[in-house]
Order: structure tokens, then sequence, then C-alpha cells
């Protein structure tokens, strides 16, 4: 059985003076007047960004910052993909009953998200559960290792996932997902019923009843106006399908070929990444420095910043399509409970009758401001929604036996 291994990032003293020499030479595009950010990032936060990351830009004081959290790798064996060095944080409460949690970010996030919610999550007190958390870096981002050829797919992350949890002792256990990690722990969920107990997600997902499956849950659909916030929802998911999902076409589809611009040059992914970080977020005051340590983490990443966009051509080419299907909307999930928070300015915000529709939803949280990046951008209502919905008086209180949340 492999060894897990404490882990310490440190990026070598040449790779930081390259990066330097690379934004050195930087060769900005000219930009229209008027523009504002409707053609993309804007050319003076770019250029801004790059000056600061050349010049003033302090990574190892973030490094440090990074390293005081317990950092950890250990090999994990993919079925037909060999094994995979694995990065992840675990930080254990010290509640002797606390709840074994994992949190699994996506695209273009990172372990970075969960930092923000750690001591919350691990202390608990009084009413509110503890948890011990465990967050993964998915293989290909951060700095664990990914696959070498292609196929590494939805049911590879789960399995990764999965097996991790297994090798920390963890048998049973509870997640929270985000972005791809919303796809990744709930096929947890479908394949490891009896391991996954409970999931938390924000992030919207589903289609309309079924007027064959779930008849009187379509007549109901089909008879109740939207409520306002529903609408305002609506209006933001066509915004994202209409105007902001071009970059997922592009990973989706010849993933190498952005690639090469990712890999070679730092403004490019600085903008590639910054535009999302801007349009996905609800008015998130992001500081300078907060943006070139989320771009950094990508830079300095073990496979590099292309090898994380591959996960979209891999999810688009998916073979098993029933189950990618069930997974993204149809499929139904009896045996773990489920939890949603739902966020204003997420990229997708679905009504209600759609997003029920996951499976067993035994919690519900509608927030009036956040959006995409919600343990970076409202890390206390986060943190609200997981400590109710896995508290003593939650819906899914006492889930794992011996773990529920608090000290007898």
């Amino acid at each position: 059985m492999a060894s897990i291994e404490p882990y310490t990032i440190r990026v070598p003293d040449f790779e930081l003076e390259k990066l330097r020499e690379k934004l050195s030479h930087s060769t900005f595009p000219d930009e229209l007047d008027g523009a504002g950010r409707d053609l993309g990032a804007p050319l003076s936060d770019i250029k801004r960004l790059v000056e600061h990351w050349r010049t003033t830009f302090d990574w190892r004081s973030h490094e440090k910052k990074l390293n005081r959290l317990a950092h950890y790798m250990v090999g994990i064996e993919v079925e037909g993909f060999g094994t995979l060095k694995i990065h992840f944080i675990h930080q254990k409460s010290d509640v002797k009953q606390a709840i074994p949690l994992l949190f699994c970010h996506g695209w273009p996030g990172s372990f970075i998200e969960v930092t923000k919610i750690l001591d919350q999550l691990t202390v608990g007190g009084g009413t509110s559960p503890a948890f011990h958390v465990v967050a993964i870096s998915l293989p290909n981002f951060a700095f664990s290792k990914g696959p070498k050829k292609t196929g590494f797919s939805l049911a590879q992350y789960a399995e990764t996932c999965h097996k991790l949890m297994l090798r920390l002792g963890y048998d049973e256990y509870v997640t929270q997902g985000v972005d791809w990690g919303f796809y990744v722990t709930r096929l947890i969920g479908f394949k490891y019923p009896n391991h996954c107990r409970g999931s938390h997600y924000n992030a919207d997902s589903g289609t309309p009843p079924s007027w064959v499956r779930q008849p009187w849950q379509a007549i109901k659909h089909f008879l109740t106006p939207y409520t306002e916030r529903e609408k305002q929802g609506m209006e933001r998911s066509e915004w994202f399908m209409k105007e902001g999902i071009g970059y997922a076409i592009q990973h989706e589809t010849k993933p190498q070929t952005i690639g090469y611009a990712l890999a070679d040059s730092p403004v490019a992914l600085l903008a590639w990444v910054y535009e999302k970080l801007y349009d996905w977020t609800d008015n998130y005051p992001w500081t300078d420095d907060e943006v070139l340590t989320w771009i950094s983490i990508y830079w300095f990443s073990t496979s590099g910043p292309a090898a994380s966009v591959r996960i979209y051509y891999e999810m688009a080419h998916e073979k098993d399509r029933k189950m990618w299907s069930d997974i993204r909307q149809g499929g139904y999930m009896k045996h773990v409970k489920i939890g949603m928070s739902h966020f204003p300015r997420d990229i997708r915000v679905l009504p209600n009758a759609w997003t029920r529709n996951l499976g067993n939803v035994v919690y519900e949280s509608f927030r009036e401001s956040g959006g995409h990046f919600a343990a970076w951008e409202q890390p206390e209502m986060v943190v609200e929604d997981l400590q109710k919905m896995f508290g003593r008086d939650g819906p899914a209180y006492a889930l794992i036996k011996g773990s529920e949340g608090y000290t007898q």
C-alpha cells in the first residue's frame, strides 16, 4: 500500500525567474473603445496584473501561507491508468466524532477554495458539528499528477476521490462539490452509496420534470408560475449559455490547441482564467494578490495549466452516455441525502422543480448574494449550510455511525 507523505509546496527559484522573464516580454493586443468587458478581460486589468506579477507579487509569502495547511501526497491506483500521485489537504478536527467531508473543486478552481472554510468546519462547537476535511487536487490540477493517455473520464475521477477517502480510513463520508466537483461527487453517490452517505452541492443542474416519469410533478410545474428569483436565475443561465460558454466549447473539442497558449504564455493563462473569476462572481472584490495566487497555482502545477482543461474533452466524449446524462440531468439518486445551496450569480441558476429532480433533496438554502466560487466569496454561508444540513437538528444528522460531528 502506498504511503501517505507530507507535502510542502516549493516552486524552484528558476521557475520564478522564468515566469518573470516571460512576463517581461509580453505582447498585448489593442482594445476597442467602449468595449468594457463585453469582448473579454479588459486590457487595463491584464496590464496591471502582469506588471504586479512581474515586479512586486511575492509568491513566496503566499506559498508560505499555503504551507501552513496540512498538505499530503499519496499514490492512488486507478483502474487502467496505473498509480497517480495525488495531492490533498487533510485537516482533521480535534472533535473525536467529526464527520469526514470530501471537498471537490472544478475548473478554474483548485484546493485553494477550501482554505477559507477549513477552520470553521473543523472546529465546530455548540450546535455546530465538526468535520474532518479532505480537499483533493483532482488529477491534472495543482500538484496532483494526471494520466498520460486519453479516456480518463468521470468514473476515473470518482474512483480516485473514493479510493483516497478509503485510504485515509474513512469507509463512510459526505461530500461537498462545486463545478466539476458537483459531477464527480454526484457520481460517487451513484457508484458508492454505501460509502458516500450525503452530498452537498453549490451548483445547479437538472431538467424540467418529465411528463412520462414524473407526471404529477410535471403538471405542477406546468401550472405553477416561476418566482421572481427563478426568472432572474433563468436570465442568468441564458446569459451564460449565450455569452459565457465559448471557453467550454474550446475545451470540449480541441483542448490541445488552447493548451499551447496556456502552457507557454502566463498572460494567456491569466486572461483566460481572470475573465471567469470576474464574470462568475457576484461583484466579489478581488485583490490583485488573490487573483495572482489563484493563477500561480495553475502556472506552477505539476502537469501544467494545459492539462486541467482536458477534463472537458473527456466528459464531452464520455462513452457511457446514459451515465453522463443521469449525472447531469435525469438520474434520481435515492440512497444519498442531498443538500443544495443556490447562489444568484452562479453560472446556472435553475428553478426548484428542475434541481429537485436530482434525488433525495433534504436541505436547500436560497442566498441573496454569491456566485460560482461560493466557498471563496461567501465562506460563512457555505459553512452555515453544511453545519445546518449535517447538524444535530438537520435533516442529514447521524448519517455515519460514530461520526455525528460532536464529542460524546
